[in-house]
C-alpha cells in the first residue's frame, strides 16, 4: 500500500512537466527557460563590460551581485514577454 502511494505521489508530481513553454529552433523544440537563462547570462556579461568601460566597476559596491541581478532581470523580462504576461 505504501509503495502504491509513493508511486502515485511521484506520478502526480510529474504532471507539471506537461506543456512546458517551448519553441521550435532549427527543427527541435527548445525550452523557453533555457533561452531566458542564456539571454540573462549574456546581459550580465554585457553589463559587466559596460561597467568596466564606463569606469563604474570601482564605484559600484558588490559588482558581482549587481551584474547578476541585472542578468536575472533581463532573463525574467524575456520569460514574461515570451509567455505573454507582458504586453
Amino acid at each position: 500500500m505504501a509503495r502504491s502511494l509513493v508511486l502515485v505521489a511521484l506520478a502526480a508530481s510529474l504532471y507539471g512537466c506537461a506543456g512546458a513553454p517551448s519553441f521550435s529552433l532549427f527543427g527541435a523544440y527548445f525550452p523557453l527557460w533555457l533561452l531566458s537563462a542564456l539571454i540573462g547570462i549574456v546581459g550580465a556579461v554585457i553589463s559587466w563590460r559596460l561597467f568596466i568601460l564606463a569606469g563604474w566597476a570601482d564605484i559600484v559596491g558588490f559588482p558581482l551581485l549587481v551584474n547578476t541581478a541585472i542578468g536575472l532581470m533581463i532573463a525574467e523580462i524575456v520569460w514574461l514577454s515570451a509567455t505573454g504576461h507582458i504586453l
